[in-house]
């Protein structure tokens, strides 16, 4: 049985550490995982979507429409922006930090109101969080991708310790403590 996450959210928010500690955390588990590559603006703040599958076998990284058991989602528009990848039964954890798009900064659009009760109101699983607030806590902004990785492991059958172990291979160590913070507070 292969599963599916999708990681997504605004180019520069940490997408790809994020990414790659979920898939050290399911490689170390015996897993096959196939980690794509990060699609869209990252450099830029466009919206950028990373695919996680892993199971007994993986033969392509790409999740369709329907197919994703989570949402992993930096900003709350860009998860409202994917829902329809969602499975039936999936798990959004979107932290609640809302980023203006390029329309919204020129003043063609305007950001979507109750964009939270919305998804739920549809009948989603949304489970939101201040990770940005959580992040400044453990010590920096630029934690929010680990506060986010926190939340996920709430959903997923791996030991904490599993998770403090990938933050240890894949995080230089001056910024080491301030993750594992991240990840716990994240956690809750």
């Amino acid at each position: 049985m292969v599963k599916n996450i999708m990681i997504v959210g605004v180019g520069g928010q940490g997408a790809l550490l994020a990414s790659k500690t979920l898939g050290q955390v399911l490689l170390d588990a015996g897993y096959d995982v196939k980690v794509s590559e990060v699609h869209g603006m990252s450099q830029r703040g466009g919206s950028v979507v990373t695919y996680v599958r892993y199971g007994d076998k993986v033969y392509s990284p790409i999740v369709d429409k329907g197919e994703a058991d989570f949402i992993v989602s930096f900003e709350l528009l860009e998860a409202a922006r994917y829902t329809e990848y969602l499975r039936k039964d999936g798990q959004i954890v979107v932290n609640t930090q809302k980023i203006d798009p390029m329309p919204v900064i020129t003043g063609a659009a305007e950001y979507p109101a109750d964009l939270e009760k919305k998804m739920s109101d549809s009948g989603l699983k949304v489970d939101a969080l201040d990770c940005l607030t959580l992040a400044e806590e453990a010590g920096t902004s630029k934690a929010v991708n680990i506060v986010l990785m926190g939340r996920l492991s709430r959903y997923m059958d791996f030991p904490v310790e599993a998770w403090m172990t990938a933050i240890e291979k894949l995080v230089k160590p001056q910024f080491l403590e301030v993750n594992k913070k991240a990840f716990l507070l994240g956690r809750g």
